[in-house]
């Protein structure tokens, strides 16, 4: 699976909601949502986020944010 850039996906191998940046020669570049470091995924390791998977890394970031934990 060679997802789209913007795309909201699943790393099944850590099982974080990531949005993809990009591809790199053999690696999809993931970006945490609302921002953060970017980490490459293998194309196979990876599949579409479920509505319910991105409300969560929202809801994460929203929450994070309001308790001062992001700069």
């Amino acid at each position: 699976m060679r997802p789209p850039v913007g795309a909201h996906v699943v790393d099944t191998v850590t099982g974080r909601v990531g949005v993809v940046m990009g591809h790199e020669g053999p690696y999809v570049q993931l970006r945490p949502y609302g921002g953060g470091r970017e980490w490459d995924a293998d194309p196979g390791a990876v599949r579409q986020a479920t509505p319910a998977e991105r409300l969560r890394a929202a809801t994460a970031y929203a929450n994070a944010r309001s308790r001062g934990e992001l700069a």
